[in-house]
């Protein structure tokens, strides 16, 4: 098939994405996922390639859904808002007059009740990428896609427009799919993984499962690491700090400001992570887990491994040291040694 940029370009996957919440595709540069976006939405017509959404096929050897027809929700890396129109007018425009209720449901969920009558020239970007959210939104989608959306916004704004990413999955019944070549949207947003690799799925499923067995992207510094799903227990407000829960145990981080039975989602980082036989107490450091390695893994620089950690029934735990400190301790498959978490990234 052609590339959005000349020439030509296999894509070949077999893939199936969960029908609800956020699946994101990550890969390197000219690894495929714009062309899976944009075959997915009717803009490239492969070939030969079947696409099938919730029961319908949109495309298979003897049929050719239109892009008008798919009822897809689209977001680019520029908003491509119209210039001349306000907020409000760019939510109305080319589609039927939506539902007042609706509307300001789908306004008050990416809170952009104050921008509505500003002309996008007026909206800073992360403002800007949550209209356009809102207009695909506003279109009922049977399939939302997101094409980079955060890729030209600072940090701040990345931050702001993550938050309101993060809670679609709970509004909307359609899956969502997220193009991203950052580990840390992955690691924010994704309920479901694809890896792109030169135009083939190399890996897929869950984040969790694929961070903890190191098939999930990481970034140019190797920041690999694990996510956890957890839920807050408790609180110690003189200290400002939470007690969260995960399938195995429990651990404290910052207070997050979420109340108690609140779900967040954590990143433990290997580099952030050492080892020791001992259980003393007398650190800085609150985390101190038992844990059983599995497997070590030395790295390509000869200087640096990472052991896979078991904690519990089947949480994984990664930890980056040094191939000495790994000789130094006796680290086996089946040794048991104490995990010391020195950081927990929270990723609302």
């Amino acid at each position: 098939m052609s590339q959005p940029g000349g020439g030509r370009f296999e894509l070949d996957i077999e893939v199936a994405i969960p029908p609800r919440g956020i699946t994101c595709v990550s890969g390197a540069s000219g690894a495929g996922k714009t062309t899976l976006l944009r075959c997915l939405a009717g803009l490239e017509r492969p070939r030969s390639a079947r696409i099938e959404v919730d029961g319908a096929i949109w495309h298979d050897a003897s049929r050719f859904v239109p892009t008008h027809r798919r009822r897809i929700g689209y977001v680019f890396q520029d908003s491509s808002l119209l210039p001349h129109l306000s907020a409000r007018q760019n939510l109305g425009y080319g589609r039927v007059p939506s539902d007042a209720a609706e509307l300001a449901k789908t306004v008050k969920l990416l809170g952009i009740e104050a921008l509505l009558e500003k002309l996008p020239r007026q909206l800073s970007g992360g403002e800007r990428q949550r209209v356009a959210l809102a207009r695909a939104l506003l279109g009922r989608p049977r399939l939302l896609l997101l094409d980079e959306p955060l890729s030209a916004l600072d940090i701040a704004r990345k931050h702001e427009l993550l938050r309101h990413l993060r809670g679609l999955p709970e509004q909307l019944d359609c899956p969502i799919v997220h193009v991203t070549h950052s580990p840390e949207e992955v690691a924010r947003l994704a309920d479901h993984v694809l890896v792109l690799e030169q135009g083939k799925c190399v890996a897929q499923g869950p984040v969790a499962e694929l961070a903890a067995t190191r098939r999930f992207p990481v970034d140019s510094a190797g920041a690999e690491g694990v996510v956890l799903e957890a839920t807050i227990v408790g609180h110690d407000r003189h200290w400002r700090l939470a007690e969260a829960e995960y399938a195995d145990g429990r651990m404290l981080i910052a207070d997050p400001g979420v109340a108690t039975g609140g779900a967040v989602r954590l990143r433990i980082l290997a580099r952030d992570v050492s080892l020791s036989h001992s259980a003393a107490a007398h650190s800085s450091i609150l985390n101190r887990i038992a844990t059983t390695v599995q497997r070590i893994e030395e790295l390509a620089d000869g200087a640096m491994c990472v052991v896979h950690l078991r904690i519990g029934a089947g949480t994984v735990l990664l930890a980056r040291i040094s191939r000495k400190s790994a000789h130094t301790l006796e680290l086996a498959p089946g040794s048991r040694v104490h995990a010391e978490i020195k950081s927990v990234a929270i990723l609302q």
